[in-house]
C-alpha cells in the first residue's frame, strides 16, 4: 500500500490533555508507525515539549483563554505556518474540533486541494451553553460551526450518539460512525508497578475502587457516579474511588463531593503523573469499575485513501 501523509489539526494537544487530545496523538504515532507520515498542527503551549514524538508538531500562536473556556485559543493564520503546511505535500487534512481547527483546514484545503475528514468528538452545543449564556449568541455559534463542518469532504463521529448529538445541532449531511479504540495492552502488569501507580492514594487492595478518567465536567455524568458513590456509603458498603483530570467544573464537582461526606473514600488528582499511559496501564487491574474514560485511543481509520480519493 502507498504511503500516505496526513495533516491533523486540534485545537487540543498536549501539555492540554482531554480525550480528544489522547486520540490526536494516538493518530500520529499510529499513522507513523504503520501507514506513512503524520504531521500535527495546534496551538501554541509556553511549556510544551514536542520532542517526545515521533512526528513533527507544527504549533500557532494562541492566547491565553484557559479561565474562561479552559484551553489556549489558536489564531491559525499565521503566514509562516500557512506557507511551511502548503510545502508538506499532505494526501489528506484531518480535523478533530468544528472551530478554529476546521476553518485553517478549510483555507489549507484552499491552497493545496486536498480533501478533509472532520471528526465530531463531543457534546459541542453544551460546551458552546457553558461558554455563552445568551440564547441568541448559542444559536449563531451553532449554526457557524455546523456551517463549518458542512463544508467538509467527510464526516465522522466517534458514536451513534454523538452523530445524534451533530443532529440536533442541526447537522443534515452524511456522516460515518467511527468509534475510538483501545491500545492497552491484554493482561496484568506486575504487583510492583500497581503500587508504584497506587502508592499515594489510600486504595486498600480488598476494597472495590472505581476509576474516572476524563474532563471534569458535569455533563460526563459526575453527579449521578458521586450519588451512587453516596448511595453505597449510606449503605456501610466501604469503597474507594479515583477522579483523574481537569475541567471548569471540578472546584464544583469537588465542593459536592465533600457535601456529600465522601472525602477520604474519593480522590480528585490532575496530576500528570497518574494520566501516563504507564500509571494507567498499572491501574488498570485494580479498579471494580471504569466509571467512564474519554481518553479514549484512536483506532486505526478506515481508509484515508477512500475519502482522498473521493475527492
Amino acid at each position: 500500500m502507498d504511503k500516505t501523509k496526513i495533516c491533523l489539526i486540534n485545537d487540543s494537544f498536549p501539555p492540554a490533555i482531554d480525550g480528544v487530545a489522547n486520540a490526536v496523538v494516538n493518530y500520529g504515532t499510529y499513522i507513523t508507525k504503520n501507514h506513512g507520515e503524520a504531521v500535527v498542527v495546534t496551538p501554541f503551549y509556553p511549556d510544551a515539549d514536542d520532542s517526545v514524538y515521533p512526528f513533527p508538531v507544527v504549533r500557532y500562536p494562541s492566547i491565553d483563554v484557559t479561565k474562561s473556556v479552559g484551553y489556549r485559543a489558536g489564531m491559525p493564520f499565521d503566514a509562516a505556518v500557512l506557507q511551511r503546511l502548503e510545502g508538506e505535500n499532505f494526501d489528506l487534512i484531518h480535523t478533530h474540533c468544528p472551530i478554529t481547527s476546521t476553518m485553517l483546514a478549510r483555507t489549507l484545503r484552499d491552497r493545496i486541494a486536498r480533501p478533509i475528514v472532520f471528526t465530531y468528538h463531543t457534546k459541542f452545543d453544551i460546551d458552546i451553553a457553558n461558554a455563552v449564556k445568551s440564547r441568541l449568541i448559542q444559536e449563531e455559534a451553532a449554526r457557524l460551526l455546523v456551517q463549518n463542518i458542512s463544508a467538509c469532504d467527510e464526516v465522522w463521529t466517534v458514536s451513534r450518539g454523538a452523530g445524534e448529538n451533530l443532529r440536533k445541532l442541526g447537522y443534515e449531511g452524511d456522516y460515518l460512525v467511527m468509534p475510538n479504540g483501545v491500545d492497552f495492552p491484554r493482561g496484568r502488569v506486575s504487583e510492583a508497578e500497581i503500587a508504584e501507580a497506587t502508592k499515594d492514594y489510600d486504595l486498600p487492595e480488598a476494597l472495590p475502587t472505581f476509576l474516572f478518567v476524563g474532563r471534569m465536567m458535569w455533563y460526563k455524568g459526575i453527579r449521578i457516579i458521586l450519588d451512587a458513590l453516596k448511595t453505597l456509603d449510606d449503605k456501610g458498603i466501604d469503597f474507594r474511588m479515583v477522579f483523574v483530570g481537569g475541567g471548569n467544573d471540578k472546584d464544583e464537582i469537588v465542593t459536592y463531593c465533600s457535601s456529600l461526606g465522601l472525602d477520604g473514600k474519593v480522590f480528585f488528582t490532575s496530576s500528570p503523573r497518574p494520566l501516563t499511559r504507564t500509571a494507567l496501564s498499572c491501574a488498570k487491574p485494580r479498579p471494580a469499575l471504569w466509571a467512564a474514560c474519554s481518553c479514549a485511543a484512536a483506532a486505526p481509520p478506515r481508509t484515508w485513501k477512500t475519502a482522498s480519493a473521493a475527492c
